[in-house]
């Protein structure tokens, strides 16, 4: 279970914000005192920490740099005050994960805790290199592949510089792992580590959440915010899916790699940051430059190094050793018995060429792992996923009467006030699923083959709380 530990004197606030936090699943303590938060979690560190600047003992600040001192890694969320706004960004600078304003809305305290606690697991699972099949992690880079061994080869090369880093590779590559691992053997791996998917934010929060805003930048920016980039001084940040950044968006971030640079929304100074930029694309970002979707100018400031991640069907001789670990892997977090898995069944699943890559291998396994009888999985246990399937036209009858009836009892038992709009949602989340199945969760693939927009799929996504 996740321990977040809250530091706050107001003790209704606690209780109230400890039982929401316990329903969401998370073990929570509370400390009053700054003196009591600092003893607490020094003594048994929790997974991320809910600060208050103003305390009775001592002021936030000296908490923060008392725990920050010997825990860095610690995600520490600020709570603060209108008037202890600077407050909150000096400790921003000093590697505090983010602030949030009292009174807050718990839709949004939550999505920040979530947010942080990510965070907690890039700065504290290390991610190994190829480790040996006897040994357990839980994140891991595998693989004896020539392919794989060229990646090991860059990633050693270019993480004890500052260079960009651009990662290509289809989706369910590993590329997320392999720019964590470009981190971990920098010098700025006790650094902070900010990972921004371009294509998870809207566009229209996209620009505020890397550059930050101004007081009064727009309507409701009441206070001045920090964006990821400011939070990330000193570190790392990992750019995931940068061939879907806005056009608009792409010209600030050329002038950060340009001139190390930013400017946030609304405000009219250039802010120097000292911040390494990692991107990762399963775009082809050659076409994009051609078809004017993507810079030509912030394509070459990113392509200085290049690691290629290969797909899964072309080292497939790593399958077995990535199988064994995998199963290791869903056994553990799952809490289950690993039985191993036979030699038949590897050869069967090496047949199939996995357009999915390890993700979906990782799906297919887990999938296997939990009906599993306790022996070691068996060819027969493992259904390969995207199989051709062709009925007949009776079965296909019989697929449409079903629906019919389907129809007709929603109709008759259930008092839609539009049922019109009931059925159309309805079919709309099937539709959406299954592409996003097909696609393997990749935003923009599925707004291609749906034929949307990309606004228009996340909002269809948010509206019917999808799960990617």
């Amino acid at each position: 279970m996740i321990d977040i530990h809250i530091i706050d004197d107001d003790i209704q606030l606690g209780k109230s914000f400890s039982k929401i936090l316990t329903e969401e699943g998370y073990k929570v303590k509370v400390s009053v005192t700054g003196s009591s938060g600092i003893e607490n979690i020094l003594s048994d560190p929790p997974s991320l920490a809910v600060l208050d600047l103003k305390l009775p003992d001592m002021h936030g600040m000296e908490v923060f740099d008392k725990i920050s001192k010997k825990l860095p890694n610690l995600p520490v969320i600020i709570i603060t005050a209108y008037g202890d706004t600077e407050t909150a960004i000096g400790a921003i600078k000093k590697g505090a994960y983010d602030y949030i304003y009292k009174p807050f809305d718990i839709p949004d305290m939550l999505s920040l805790l979530k947010k942080g606690l990510e965070s907690s697991k890039y700065l504290n699972s290390h991610v190994a290199i190829n480790p040996d099949e006897k040994e357990f992690v839980d994140e891991a880079l595998i693989g004896n592949t020539p392919e794989m061994i060229e990646v090991y080869k860059a990633i050693g090369k270019v993480a004890p510089t500052d260079t960009t880093v651009l990662i290509r590779g289809e989706s369910g590559t590993g590329k997320e792992l392999c720019a964590r691992a470009v981190y971990q053997h920098s010098s700025r791996d006790s650094s902070p580590f900010i990972v921004i998917n371009c294509v998870a934010i809207p566009d229209t929060l996209l620009e505020s959440e890397l550059f930050g805003y101004e007081k009064g930048a727009f309507t409701g920016a009441a206070h001045k915010k920090i964006g990821k980039i400011e939070q990330a001084a000193g570190g790392t940040v990992f750019l995931d899916e940068i061939g879907d950044m806005p056009l608009g968006i792409q010209a600030k971030f050329l002038r950060l790699l340009q001139e190390k640079s930013i400017e946030r929304l609304g405000g009219n100074d250039p802010l120097p940051v000292d911040v390494r930029i990692i991107a990762a694309t399963n775009r082809n970002l050659e076409k994009a430059v051609e078809d004017g979707y993507f810079r030509e100018d912030l394509y070459y400031r990113l392509k200085v190094v290049t690691i290629e991640m290969p797909p899964l069907k072309k080292r497939i001789n790593d399958l077995p050793l990535i199988s064994r670990y995998l199963l290791r892997k869903s056994a553990s977090e799952s809490e289950l018995h690993n039985p191993g898995i036979t030699d038949e069944a590897l050869e069967y699943l090496k047949s199939y060429n996995w357009p999915g890559n390890i993700r979906e291998l990782q799906n297919t396994l887990q999938k296997t792992l939990i009906f599993n009888m306790g022996t070691p999985i068996k060819k027969d246990e493992i259904t390969l996923p995207h199989k051709t399937y062709n009925p007949d036209q009776s079965e296909l009858n019989e697929k449409e009467e079903m629906l019919k009836t389907w129809i007709r009892e929603k109709l008759i038992s259930e008092n839609h006030e539009k049922p019109f709009e009931y059925f159309i949602d309805k079919f709309t989340e099937f539709i959406i699923k299954e592409a996003l199945a097909v696609t393997g969760g990749n935003i923009s693939k599925t707004s291609k083959l749906l034929g949307v927009s990309r606004p228009t799929l996340h909002t269809k996504i948010e509206k019917f709380n999808i799960k990617i």
